[in-house]
Parts: C-alpha cells; structure tokens; sequence
C-alpha cells in the first residue's frame, strides 16, 4: 500500500494505473499473435503486414476516438498501405496473414491505449512503462517453462531485447506526450523494407521483387501519413 501511495505522489494516478494495466493485457495480446505469426509465416510478408496495418489502424482510431484529422497527403498514404497490404496478403499463408493483421490491431491498440495516458491524463512515460511491464510479468509468467534453459541457450538474445526493446518504446511514449498519434504511429513503423528484404534475401523466402515493391509502397504510405 505504501509503494502505491508513492506511485500516486510521484503523479501516477488511479486512472493511470488502470490504463498500466489495459496496456498489459494489450501488449500480452500484440506479443501472443506475433509469435503466432512468424511460427505461420514468411518474415517478409508478416512484418510489413503488421507494422503496415498498426499505424494505418492507429491513424484511423485516433480519427474516430481522439479527435485528430489527417489531410489529404494522409488519405493518400493510408491507400497505399492498404496496396501494399493486398499485395503481401496475396502472396502469404492465410494462418500467418490472419496473425498478422491481429497483431496490427493490436499495435493500433495499445498505440492510442498508451497515447491517452501519457498525453490527456499525464501519465509520467517511464513510470507508466514500467508499471504496465509489471502487469505483462504477471500475466506470463504462469507460462514460463524451464526459464534456466532458456537462460543458458538465448543469453545474448534475451539481453539484448531486453535492453532495447524497452529503450524504443519508452523513447515511443516521450513522443507520444510531444506530437499527435497520426505522426508518431506511421514514422514507429518506417522499417518495413528493411524487414521485407531481410526475409526475402538473408532468409531465402523468395519473391524478392513483389516483397520489396509492397514493402516500399507501405513506407511510402507511412511517411505520408507522418507528413500529413
């Protein structure tokens, strides 16, 4: 009860951990259907898929919910991102395609989700950020199984997401307190060729060309979306 009292002081307030606690359970759901997208499919389809559909989604809720109006340069880009999407859609497995765009649902989610509570309810971000990883420890660990191995076989690996996984989505939530949705969600995302040419070239998953074309279509659609 005392570290709550203190989290309450420090500006953290009971809304605030509420919203910790919907970003856990968000982030628990975008984790579950990534994973279940690249066990199902190709690098180069999934991640462009879902860092394609998350900012498109991300732009459209924060329309409807807060209030934000992207232009016509804005529109145009969310066109092209759904190009680009149709595109990899059509060259994907149905199982990893659906995992994908739940996982750009999820994206979208908890981007707006985390977006309120550092903007509008003045959520401080690293505060905020931890007390929601809190919640995602709860949440996983009942699922945890033979972590020790796990330690000793992914040790760089587990070090390295671990460092700067949280890094960037911290850096995230300072920017969403500084900017609107609609900018911050499309330029998160301006990875995807890169994503898109890492599976297709270092993975072998061949259609090299169609990969990269959607790929460049949805970071041109994105940068719009930014821009607009």
């Amino acid at each position: 009860m005392a570290l709550a009292d203190e989290l309450i002081e420090g500006g953290v307030t009971w809304a605030g951990v509420g919203f910790m606690a919907g970003s856990g359970l968000l982030h628990v759901v975008y984790y579950a259907s990534l994973q279940r997208a690249y066990a199902s499919g190709d690098l180069s389809v999934v991640y462009p898929l879902a860092r394609g559909a998350g900012p498109l989604l991300s732009v459209a809720a924060a329309i409807l919910f807060l209030g934000e109006r992207p232009g016509t340069l804005g529109l145009a880009g969310g066109l092209l991102i759904v190009a680009g999407v149709l595109s990899l859609v059509a060259g994907g497995s149905r199982a990893g395609t659906g995992a994908a765009l739940t996982t750009g649902a999820a994206i979208a989610a908890y981007t707006v989700w985390d977006a309120h509570a550092v903007g509008p309810l003045n959520q401080p971000p690293i505060v905020y950020f931890w007390g929601a990883e809190l919640i995602r420890v709860l949440l996983l660990s009942p699922l945890v199984r033979d972590p020790g191995t796990a330690w000793r076989e992914n040790r760089r690996a587990i070090v390295g997401v671990g460092t700067l996984s949280p890094l960037a989505y911290v850096l995230v939530l300072f920017a969403l307190t500084r900017a609107p949705v609609s900018l911050v969600a499309p330029v998160r995302e301006s990875s995807v060729v890169i994503g898109a040419l890492l599976g297709a070239r270092v993975l072998g998953e061949g259609h090299l060309g169609r990969r990269i074309a959607a790929a460049c279509a949805i970071a041109v659609g994105i940068a719009a979306l930014a821009l607009s």
